[in-house]
């Protein structure tokens, strides 16, 4: 049996990344700075190993600093502004948006994260899902 592919690609399709295997940790986040990034009261995103990712296209990255302290590398497309990963963290691993994978893409957040900042009307259910401030 072969690893499956996810593929994910900003708006106009010029930058894309394919994640082989399953993803490390799918997350909800509910971070100031997630919360920017996305556009949303929360965001949800999927983390592989460096070495199970492939990218295409122009990509241009921006840092900045989380509520850790931690700097974290933002890549988004050149032409239509869209992130599409950002890397943080000791690992590196490469962090994709949910919403930027293909249709079908079968990921389920299984840890919500900085919940003491999760707007009151935001409810993050589920089997198995681990909650943590």
């Amino acid at each position: 049996m072969t690893a499956p592919t996810r593929h994910a690609a900003c708006r106009c399709g010029q930058l894309r990344i394919a994640c082989t295997g399953e993803p490390v940790r799918v997350s909800v986040c509910h971070c100031r700075n997630c919360k920017a990034r996305s556009g949303s009261a929360f965001a949800a995103q999927a983390r592989f190993p460096a070495d199970r990712v492939r990218t295409e296209g122009e990509a241009k990255m921006w840092q900045q600093a989380g509520d850790s302290g931690k700097v974290a590398d933002f890549f988004f497309c050149a032409e239509c502004g869209a992130t599409l990963w950002y890397r943080n963290g000791p690992q590196r691993e490469y962090a994709v948006p949910l919403g930027n994978f293909e249709p079908g893409h079968g990921l389920t957040p299984r840890v919500s994260v900085y919940e003491e900042r999760r707007d009151p009307w935001v409810a993050i259910v589920g089997e198995g899902i681990e909650h943590l401030d």
